[in-house]
């Protein structure tokens, strides 16, 4: 009985001193990476500092290079110093701007300052100087911890947290799909740098991060020094493991969404669609015949079926959903093209031509044979609303650097954004002030106030649009890489010249109630030598399932066309001073919520006189 008693307590001491060893080797661990300092490297010499005090100390003293005073005298903000800093390691020269080809060509010509600007911008002011030049370098982690503006220190410690999330080495491989949690990851880095290019973006900044956090991806304990976070293994596991969920979760929603039959009723329906993706497979037989072709996202197979009967040898079509999967196999087995392998001594014969595979395209190496860069010609309808919506783009360029010849064919293979500013028939707001012969106009304008919010995906009429188009982004597939499909682009609208108006438009002017976004693919002579042919769904075309992407502004702006003299007590925007010229900045990037992306739209209006007025930026999420 004793005996019996003494086992289980002899097996807690035990375990009482394997948790104490693990503890201390734990903290012995801690105390190893604590040793570990990380080294500054100079902005102009190859020597090295244990802290940015002393280096900027150096280059003060050394190089006259006074970065805190230049910070200060220029009224610097984060962006503003993070672009100097790689403006100078770019090997060139602060005040004047000439480029030299090493760092001691620069430093022999160091000079007292003349002038930070050139054409009344500073030196390095292009959005070039977000992108570090140097890799992780340690200094764009840590230049401005000591500044005391606090909402500076926010938005310092927040961007920071990215860049430090997104570079931890041990984060890829806390998750299965790693890559597709620094995809994600790196793109809120990239509403960083798109978004955060003026200085009065950290509110911007403060909500991204917020909704960040709501979705799970931060955690309170991320607002810690770097080197405590790094050390902190279960926090590491839990974001990784939210965020790979939060995929996962979303991934099944996506192409489960994709098993409704209704969806590809609706896009087998899409007239200018298949009438696009027809005319290039089938009339384009060069490019078809014998061809081995990759279809991405197959769904039912029809673009399968198009490539089977324009003479392709082989199709490989890769379904993510498994409902879609099944049917896609049973479409194409009962027009008689399936490719069912059966064995004859060592040879394996195909009774069709197309093989319907059931997984995401990252991981197709996982469930059939595709010899790298093997594939003739990938074909694929990736876009979503707004053209980036669904983020079906990154599998299909990851599809085109793994198994696309070199000099291979993508269909298509151009895309292009373009906006223009629309009226008030393109809102809601003619409905509400005539219901039955009652005015509901409050009804119209809380309707337009909510819209301010949220992206309205609808038709709008393209004699609702009030200004000529403008190009916002465009795309070549074959050369573009991922982190392309974040951008900032800025662009002027004017009114159509053509414009009539409608029977409210004032004699004053005519209100510009938002932008609307559409987009064109192109299957270019590139590629379909013998019929080329453009897939938009642009207003002024037959009308698409992608409809048109619209952008309301908080408060209308009035536009006029003339040169009429602007009464200079009101303000511009308005009837007494409309403005000529809308001159925007939208910035798209994907978000934090997994296929989602989110846009920011700046807006300011230029009167006759060139009196400007700048509204607050915008943030939508679509």
């Amino acid at each position: 009985m004793e005996t019996k008693a003494a086992t289980p307590k002899l097996e807690e001491e035990e375990e009482e001193e394997e948790e104490e060893e693990e503890i201390e080797g734990w903290d012995a661990w801690q105390s190893d990476e604590d040793n570990s300092i990380a080294e500054f490297l100079c902005l102009f010499c190859s020597l090295r500092f244990d802290s940015t005090e002393t280096l900027f100390n150096h280059c003060s003293s050394d190089h006259a290079f006074d970065f805190h005073g230049i910070v200060r005298d220029l009224g610097l903000k984060f962006y503003g110093s993070f672009k100097l800093i790689n403006y100078v390691v770019k090997n060139k020269c602060w005040s004047c701007g000439l480029t030299f080809e090493c760092s001691k060509d620069l430093q022999n010509h160091l000079h007292a300052a003349v002038s930070y600007e050139k054409g009344g911008k500073f030196l390095w002011e292009d959005d070039v100087y977000l992108k570090p030049f140097m890799a992780d370098d340690p200094l764009l982690h840590s230049f401005a911890a000591d500044e005391d503006d606090e909402d500076y220190n926010v938005l310092i410690d927040k961007e920071e947290l990215m860049r430090e999330l997104v570079s931890n080495e041990d984060f890829g491989e806390l998750c299965n799909d790693s890559q597709e949690i620094l995809k994600d990851s790196s793109s809120e880095l990239n509403i960083v740098q798109n978004i955060g290019n003026k200085q009065d973006h950290a509110e911007n900044m403060a909500c991204h991060f917020d909704k960040m956090k709501t979705n799970g991806i931060l955690m309170e304990e991320n607002f810690r020094p770097f080197h405590q976070r790094r050390k902190d293994k279960q926090l590491r596991f839990s974001v990784a493991n939210v965020t790979a969920r939060e995929i996962k979760d979303v991934n099944e929603n996506y192409f489960g969404a994709y098993g409704s039959f209704g969806i590809h009723r609706e896009m087998l329906s899409d007239k200018v669609r298949m009438d696009a993706y027809r005319g290039a497979l089938l009339k384009n037989p060069c490019l078809m015949n014998q061809a081995t072709v990759l279809d991405v996202g197959c769904g039912t197979g029809i673009l399968s079926l198009f490539a089977a009967q324009a003479g392709a040898s082989r199709v490989i079509a890769v379904e993510a959903s498994a409902k879609m999967a099944s049917v896609a196999t049973q479409i194409v087995k009962d027009n008689g093209l399936l490719s069912e392998g059966t064995e004859k001594g060592d040879e394996k014969q195909c009774l069709g031509k197309i093989k319907v595979v059931r997984c995401m395209v990252e991981e197709l190496d996982q469930h059939i044979q595709v010899p790298p860069h093997s594939i003739d010609v990938l074909v694929s309808e990736w876009m979503g609303y707004c053209l980036l919506y669904e983020s079906m783009l990154s599998s299909v360029l990851y599809a085109r650097d793994h198994w696309l010849k070199p000099g291979g064919a993508i269909l298509p293979d151009t895309a292009t954004i373009f906006v223009a500013g629309f009226g008030r028939g393109g809102t809601s707001i003619p409905f509400w002030e005539n219901v039955y012969g009652f005015n509901m106009s409050c009804v119209g304008k809380e309707v337009v106030e909510d819209a301010s919010r949220v992206p309205i995906v609808d038709i709008v009429d393209d004699q609702d649009i009030i200004t000529a188009s403008a190009v916002l982004q465009s795309f070549d597939l074959a050369t573009m890489k991922p982190d392309d499909m974040d951008f900032t682009a800025s662009f002027e609208l004017k009114l159509r010249s053509d414009f009539q108006g409608d029977s409210t438009a004032s004699t004053l002017g005519i209100w510009c109630y938002g932008i609307v976004l559409w987009f064109e693919t192109g299957f270019t002579s590139r590629f379909c030598k013998e019929m080329p042919t453009v897939l938009s769904t642009s207003p002024y075309s037959p009308g698409t399932h992608w409809s048109q992407t619209i952008l309301t502004f908080r408060e209308p702006i009035v536009m006029q066309s003339d040169k009429s003299i602007p009464n200079l007590a009101a303000s511009v925007g308005t009837e007494g001073r409309p403005a000529v010229r809308i001159r925007s900045r939208i910035s798209i990037v994907r978000s934090s919520a997994h296929r989602s992306i989110d846009i920011s739209m700046e807006t300011t209006g230029i009167s006759s006189d060139g009196q400007k007025c700048s509204w607050p930026v915008q943030i939508f999420n679509l």
